[in-house]
């Protein structure tokens, strides 16, 4: 993609700069890329790390020469909070497909809870889910499971270094997770519920960090092209002076 000419006030951006955004529910990771690029003018933009439409939270979107940062982004220790409801299932492991295979939870209790997560803390072997954006045979997987076909993904390791329940409400079970890169909170989720004997799914998720960078810290993409609006009409303010 060729770089068109920016304005005096973006050139910070053309340089490189680190955006922390907040991306909002049903969002796309791509869609806040694309939103930076068009209010920046910027063509070289990505970010570091998906985030699911049906999760909020951190997305770091580098522009210009900070892209090449990326990979060390991606690989930094990242945060989760959520809810994870129990006594059902759903074929995307989340609220993209319907629950189904419903159980009765009447006799689970806190202790069952708090109990079943000491499996899944430490090093860990997980199965990413079949509806991903994992590429198998050069094709996302999740093409191939919209299509009815048998997909088989290997486990793959992974570290949780923290799983905390901070609030059941059943069948909503409320979270915090800390987690290598290449770990899917969904998966998590389905696990959980395999584990509890009944079924669960990921109900909502929202990333709160990544190695040092909050969410505390980020901006919505309203607050950004607030700023963006700022930043050219003081330069053109000041070329005006």
């Amino acid at each position: 993609m060729k770089q068109k000419p920016v304005h005096p006030s973006m050139k910070g951006f053309l340089a490189g700069e680190l955006i922390l955004i907040d991306k909002p529910l049903h969002w796309t990771s791509f869609d806040a890329v694309k939103k930076v690029r068009i209010l920046t003018g910027v063509s070289k933009v990505g970010h570091a790390g998906t985030l699911d439409p049906l999760a909020t939270g951190l997305l770091i979107i580098c522009t210009g020469a900070f892209t090449k940062k990326i990979t060390g982004y991606m690989g930094m220790k990242k945060e989760y909070t959520g809810t994870i409801t129990i006594g059902a299932t759903t074929p995307t492991y989340d609220l993209e497909s319907e629950p189904e295979q419903f159980k009765d939870i009447s006799n689970i209790t806190a202790e069952d809870i708090y109990n079943t997560t000491k499996q899944f803390v430490g090093d860990i072997l997980q199965t990413p889910p079949l509806h991903s954006a994992i590429k198998k045979d050069g094709k996302p997987v999740y093409l191939l499971a919209r299509k009815g076909k048998t997909i088989e993904l290997k486990p793959r390791k992974i570290t949780i270094s923290l799983f905390e329940i901070t609030a059941i409400s059943l069948p909503l079970i409320h979270f915090k997770v800390q987690c290598s890169t290449g770990t899917y909170i969904r998966s998590l989720a389905n696990d959980f519920g395999a584990a509890l004997n009944t079924g669960a799914y990921l109900s909502s998720l929202r990333r709160t960090s990544i190695g040092d960078f909050s969410v505390d810290d980020a901006l919505s993409p309203q607050q950004f092209e607030e700023k963006i609006k700022y930043l050219k009409s003081e330069s053109e303010r000041q070329a005006n002076t």
